[in-house]
């Protein structure tokens, strides 16, 4: 049997750069939830008890930064000087400006907010119709904050990372090969103490028995052998620097956009999630195994430039048959894509962390609600085009 290995990675919430991109979400659902039509690009600096946020901003509304800033720094558990940034006492500093009126010209009339292009993709291999490191990886980080935040591990700090590489034969996954867990701690923890409690209580729970054995399995935690200086103390953290963890751990091709702290008429954002909503819908189908949606757009322009579908040899319907029905299914243009997502809601927050695809929607009231109103959260991984697709393909 020959085999390869693929190998993807994942953060936690209180990894530095996730703090900025949560920090730069926040700031753009705040501004949301007062004015619908806020035009945001906001970035987000964080540094040894420093916060920085610079860019442009147009709205109605008005956010109070620094509360944005501490909010979040508090809820991911920041909350000790120790730390090197602390909710209560750490410095923050804006830059914002309006957004530009040549950008806004061509914004205005439903064009895009920039040029470039946009992957969506999907897969059959998760019921997330995710790629499986990634997913795995995420699983990962997920109980790592949840063991922290239940005191279940109480020497875990905010900041780790995870990394899974799996085993496969051809597409199919054989087994879990390798998995490596990162975790800042205290100080007065043992390493024999971390790995045995990450292994019992983070490994084992969020992997499935099924490709997971850990006596076949190789197993680095903190392989440095020490991780008390962390978070923004240890590395400073920007907005949109963790773009593969955000989409596919690597499978499938990224457009380089980031995502965290822009409006939806950025397509950076916007578009992507709509190549996802119709790449999954593609395989929930059954019209494919994997699909990936390439989109491209001019600034101004309405109108994608171009729309490309690919499959990997995995559907037996040609790809121009596949790429006709997704155009006659799914609306492109930046403003259709934001109506149809419902992308003018305070809904990004949560997409900060643990990864903006392979979630569960949900309908709900935002935390930063002005009217109390339930809106859909994930929307874009709604399977609801399926009979639509299946038509239009003629299956």
């Amino acid at each position: 049997m020959s085999t390869t290995l693929f190998t993807s990675e994942s953060v936690t919430e209180g990894h530095p750069d996730k703090i900025a991109d949560q920090i730069s979400d926040s700031v753009l659902d705040h501004m949301l939830a007062q004015d619908q039509n806020s035009r945001v690009a906001c970035e987000t600096l964080v540094t040894t008890g420093l916060a920085l946020i610079a860019g442009e901003v147009t709205t109605s509304g008005y956010v109070h930064l620094p509360d944005i800033v501490r909010g979040t720094l508090q809820r991911i558990g920041y909350t000790n000087s120790s730390y090197g940034i602390d909710a209560t006492t750490c410095s923050v500093l804006t830059s914002l400006d309006r957004q530009s009126l040549h950008i806004a010209m061509g914004v205005d009339t439903g064009g895009a907010g920039d040029q470039g292009m946009m992957f969506g993709y999907a897969s059959d291999e998760t019921p997330e119709y995710m790629p499986p490191t990634i997913h795995y990886a995420h699983a990962l980080t997920r109980q790592l904050a949840k063991v922290r935040q239940s005191g279940e591990l109480p020497w875990v700090r905010p900041d780790g990372k995870s990394q899974v590489t799996i085993e496969f034969d051809g597409d199919t996954p054989v087994r879990i090969h390798t998995v490596v867990v990162s975790t800042q701690h205290d100080e007065d923890v043992s390493q024999d103490d971390i790995v045995q409690g990450i292994a019992e209580k983070v490994v084992r729970p969020a992997l499935p028995s099924g490709l997971y054995d850990p006596d076949n399995c190789i197993l680095h935690v903190n392989p440095t052998g020490r991780f008390v200086i962390g978070g923004p103390h240890g590395d400073a953290g920007l907005t949109g620097r963790k773009i593969i963890v955000d989409t596919y751990g690597g499978v499938g091709r990224h457009g380089g956009g980031a995502f965290s702290g822009k409006d939806a008429t950025k397509v950076d954002r916007s578009a992507a999630y709509a190549a996802r909503w119709a790449a999954k819908n593609v395989v929930a189908a059954g019209l494919a195994r994997r699909c990936e949606i390439q989109l491209a757009y001019a600034i101004g322009v309405v109108e994608p430039v171009s729309v490309h579908v690919t499959t990997f040899g995995t559907s037996e319907l040609p790809e121009e048959v596949l790429s006709r029905a997704v155009a006659e299914v799914f609306d492109f243009r930046p403003a259709a894509i934001i109506d149809a997502l419902g992308l003018r809601n305070p809904i990004f927050t949560p997409t900060a962390a643990y990864g903006h695809f392979g979630r569960t929607p949900e309908t709900r009231v935002p935390d930063c609600s002005e009217t109390g109103e339930e809106v859909r959260f994930f929307s874009w991984e709604d399977t609801n085009r399926i009979d639509d697709l299946r038509t239009a393909a003629g299956v």
